[in-house]
C-alpha cells in the first residue's frame, strides 16, 4: 500500500447524521378529533418544533440578524397604522423617491413574533431601491382564539401603506406583500379595503405560495 493509500485508511470518518424525528411521536392511535387525526396528532400539527426541530436555532439568528442590520441602517420610522399599541409598523426607507414598497408579514404560527425580529431583509431592499415595512399585530392568544382580528389588523396595516406610501416616499402602485406562510393567507385579503388586486408571496416549509386576486 502506497503512502497516500495508508494515510486514506487511518482517517476516521463521522457517524452518519441521523435526521431528528418529526412528526407525532409514536402512539396508539386514539379516537378520531378532526378528519383522521386523532389529539395526539392534531397538537403536534400546531407544534411546529413538531416538523421544524431546529425552530428556535432559526429565531434567534432572525433577531440577531435583524439588530446587526438596525446598526448599519439605524433604527426604522415607527408609525401608527390602528388605535391599539399593538398596531404599529416599522418603515425602512430608501433614499430614492416614489419606489416600490415591500410589506413583510412575519411569523409565528398566530402566536408569537414581532417585526423588530424581521428586520434582517431590510439592507437588501432599501440597498435596491425599495422601501421595506414590517408591522406588528396581536397573537392569536390573545384574541379569544380567532384569527379573523389579526387578520383584520393585516388588512388595515396594508391598508395603511397604500394611503400613506407618499408620505415616506412609496409608490402606491408598486405595493409587494410578502413574508411566511401566514401572508398568503391574510396579506391576500388585504385587497378588498384596497379596491385593487394584492399580490402576495407566502413562504413555508413547502415552498413559496403566490397569488394575486380580487375580492
Amino acid at each position: 500500500m502506497s503512502a497516500d493509500g495508508a494515510a486514506a485508511a487511518d482517517i476516521i470518518l463521522p457517524p452518519p447524521r441521523i435526521e431528528p424525528r418529526r412528526g407525532p411521536p409514536p402512539h396508539e392511535k386514539g379516537p378520531l378529533v378532526f378528519l383522521d387525526y386523532d389529539q395526539v396528532e392534531l397538537d403536534a400539527a400546531y407544534d411546529q418544533q413538531v416538523y421544524q426541530p431546529n425552530i428556535v436555532q432559526v429565531g434567534k439568528r432572525w433577531t440577531s440578524n435583524s439588530a446587526r442590520t438596525r446598526r448599519r441602517l439605524g433604527e426604522p420610522t415607527r408609525v401608527s397604522y390602528g388605535p391599539t399599541e399593538i398596531e404599529r409598523l416599522d418603515i425602512f426607507r430608501t433614499s430614492r423617491e416614489r419606489a416600490p414598497v415591500f410589506v413583510f408579514i412575519h411569523g409565528g404560527a398566530w402566536a408569537r413574533g414581532k417585526a423588530a425580529d424581521y428586520h434582517a431583509p431590510a439592507e437588501m431592499f432599501v440597498r435596491a431601491g425599495a422601501h421595506y415595512i414590517t408591522p406588528d399585530f396581536a397573537w392569536v392568544q390573545d384574541l379569544c382564539g380567532s384569527l379573523l382580528p389579526m387578520a383584520d389588523q393585516i388588512c388595515r396595516a396594508i391598508a395603511w401603506v397604500y394611503k400613506n406610501a407618499a408620505s415616506f416616499g412609496g409608490d402606491p402602485d408598486r405595493i409587494h406583500v410578502g413574508g411566511v406562510l401566514r401572508c398568503a393567507f391574510d396579506g391576500g385579503r388585504a385587497d378588498h379595503r384596497l379596491g385593487r388586486p394584492v399580490r402576495a408571496a407566502g413562504r413555508s416549509g413547502q415552498g413559496w405560495a403566490v397569488r394575486q386576486r380580487h375580492v
